[in-house]
């Protein structure tokens, strides 16, 4: 059941829209069910004899008394929610919707019980799955109602009401969720044959958009040359932006950061975002691979500081790991792609909670997301190694958002895990199938078995029969090629993390070591990092002719 407040100025326009056919003519026998006083209010649904104005005129009575004493009218004293069970569930009887907006109202303040001298309000149902509630909000006495929080308190009585009445259990919200969008915006959406309305769509393309900048300048910049219509609002003390809105290419209705989602807002992205330009653009590294392990090994902090006991460091990572995804969505061609695409979507809900986030904290892990977003050369396994990562990354934020209660982001990041899941599946059953087609000699593979018994004893009959084994074989094989030695490599990942929970151990390995750097290309680079300079890309030069090596030459290269 979910209730939606909000509030305007024109009591009589919204009683002619609640009688009226609707926008599509879906309004269906539109009555009252409920009011603060059944006989007191006049029905236009069922009385022919009532109007509009007769009802609105019982309504505004508070309100025209206090205009009269004060010369002005009440700003924004018209209160509107709508409430609507959820799909599937049973359709309610008119008693039960009037029991549902008397617990409404007394909740939410417009008309506590046993008030005398509350808000007028009616109830009206025009559908078999949702009521309207209307109030005038001043008080008999004058004053008008304590209504702080409403849309919380009224969230916080429907749950109870799905209980009793027996409906389906929704999630408790905290107010940190975007504003839904409304019935005309689902109107225009079904007219112009889109999937998603004009206000889903932009808050998606302002999430992607902000994942990628390195300035609140670029996000402007990056989104116009999208066609997308930018608005900034400028301080006129300040003569500095202060907020800003959207509209949708050749569309008139612009839409501000806030009411996308909360932190898309002005403020919240400044936070994130620098407000000058930055001067160290995304440097050109000699190795492609540097920003997926520079990624794949902060999204593995992140984990960490889920645990740390920090909440404020723990939601800052969240919020990283939220643009990570939508960068790993972007430089990640192939058939895991859309799940990836829908992995960013559904964690955009489980970014933000109550929880004031430490965006500080989680600088290494937006930076490397940043770079991510620019990488060139897709470096194969390392991909689905993150990949993996940010699959347990996402189910540990469920874990970490159920504990809190925050019922929505729990729900939220079990989605995106499932969308990880099937998206590692389908790019890591191939390359995992490919590595164990190369698996080493039998005598290396022996060899390798005797690494992982000394290396991790108590995992060791796990590990080898394991079914990715030959595979986790084969990336042995590559590293101890690379420069490392697998004995030592071993206990390295293993002291990572703990592997008693996983259940394909050497899988889990297999990507760990995947993300381990190139030792010897690294030796290589060594005087270039000692100097301080930034990476230069590699040259070509020209193929020296072939030659046979000499015997010294070959017992070298053994």
């Amino acid at each position: 059941m979910v209730p939606d407040v909000s509030t305007g100025s024109d009591t009589q326009g919204l009683i002619s829209y609640l009688f009226g056919k609707g926008r599509r003519d879906e309004h269906t026998d539109p009555h009252i069910v409920a009011a603060w006083d059944m006989v007191g209010a006049p029905d236009p649904g069922r009385d022919p004899g009532a109007t509009y104005g007769q009802l609105a005129g019982r309504l505004d009575h508070h309100v025209d008394l206090r205009t009269r004493e004060l010369g002005t009218r009440p700003p924004k004293h018209v209160w509107h929610c709508p409430v609507r069970t959820a799909p599937g569930d049973r359709y309610l009887t008119d008693t039960e919707w009037a029991e549902v907006a008397h617990r409404v109202v007394a909740a939410t303040g417009i008309d506590p019980v046993g008030d005398d001298t509350a808000c007028r309000w009616i109830a009206v149902r025009h559908a078999e799955d949702h009521i309207h509630i209307l109030a005038t909000t001043v008080r008999a006495d004058g004053r008008r109602p304590r209504t702080n929080r409403d849309g919380w308190r009224a969230q916080k009585e429907c749950r109870k009401v799905e209980a009793e009445f027996g409906l389906r259990r929704l999630k408790s919200g905290d107010l940190t969720a975007p504003k839904t969008p409304t019935g005309a915006e689902r109107a225009k959406a079904e007219r112009q044959g889109q999937e998603v309305t004009t206000r889903e769509w932009l808050r998606e393309r302002a999430y992607a958009v902000a994942a990628a900048v390195h300035s609140i300048d670029d996000y402007f910049t990056v989104l116009a040359s999208l066609g997308i219509q930018v608005k900034t609002r400028i301080g006129p003390e300040s003569g500095e932006v202060t907020g800003y809105s959207l509209a949708a290419p050749g569309d008139s209705i612009f839409f501000g950061g806030s009411k996308l989602a909360p932190d898309l807002s002005y403020n919240r992205l400044t936070e994130r975002l620098p407000t000058q330009e930055v001067p160290d653009r995304p440097r050109v590294v000699a190795d492609p691979a540097e920003p997926w392990r520079r990624t794949e090994s902060a999204a593995r902090a992140a984990l960490t500081a889920l645990d740390s006991g920090d909440d404020a460091t723990a939601q800052g990572q969240l919020d990283a790991f939220a643009d990570t995804l939508h960068n790993l969505a972007r430089a990640t061609p192939g058939p895991q792609q859309a799940e990836l695409q829908a992995a960013a979507r559904a964690f955009s809900r489980a970014r933000r909670s109550a929880i004031r986030a430490d965006h500080q904290a989680a600088t290494e892990l937006r930076q490397a997301a940043r770079e991510l977003a620019h990488a060139s050369n897709l470096p194969g396994g390392l991909a689905i190694a993150l990949v993996f990562t940010a699959l347990h990354l996402a189910r540990a934020a469920a874990k970490w958002h159920a504990q809190r209660g925050h019922e929505q982001q729990a729900a939220a990041a079990e989605e995106a895990f499932r969308h990880l899941q099937t998206g590692y599946q389908q790019a890591a059953a191939p390359h995992l199938a490919d590595l164990a087609q190369r698996a080493p000699r039998p005598q290396t593979i022996q060899r390798f078995e005797t690494a992982v018994r000394e290396a991790m004893p108590d995992h060791a009959d796990r590990i080898l029969t394991d079914p990715a084994w030959p595979a986790l074989a084969t990336t042995l094989a590559r590293a101890e090629t690379a420069g490392h030695t697998p004995r030592a490599l071993l206990a390295e990942v293993a002291a990572g993390r703990e592997l008693d929970t996983a259940e394909r151990p050497a899988e889990v390995l297999n990507w760990r070591i995947t993300t381990q750097p190139n030792k010897r290309a690294r030796a290589a680079r060594q005087p270039s990092i000692f100097l301080g300079a930034a990476a230069a890309p590699p040259t070509v030069q020209p193929s020296a002719p072939a030659t046979n090596p000499t015997r010294e030459e070959r017992r070298r290269l053994r």
